[in-house]
């Protein structure tokens, strides 16, 4: 068990040392406040997370939309070039 870097040992130092500071009282609502605090963290990532992903989406569609349109707007000027040159 591995969380955040921290082993079962060193967890249960950290919990040991937290229950001598603080006391059996006011040890569970530490955790609670502790819990809500990464419960917070979570969704904020979460958040952040699937609006980059919903802004990469965006620019994906437009950079296929451009890819579409720019062979077209080159032909169109080709084009106009052409029956320019060809009208003088």
């Amino acid at each position: 068990m591995n969380i955040f870097g921290i082993g079962l040992p060193e967890m249960a130092l950290i919990m040991i040392v937290a229950l001598l500071i603080f006391g059996p009282k006011k040890l569970p609502e530490i955790g609670r406040s502790m819990g809500k605090a990464v419960r917070g963290f979570q969704e904020a990532s979460k958040e952040f997370e699937n609006e980059f992903k919903r802004e990469a989406e965006q620019i994906e569609q437009a950079v296929q939309t451009t890819a579409q349109l720019e062979p077209k707007q080159i032909a169109a000027a080709e084009t106009s070039e052409n029956n320019t040159a060809s009208s003088q």
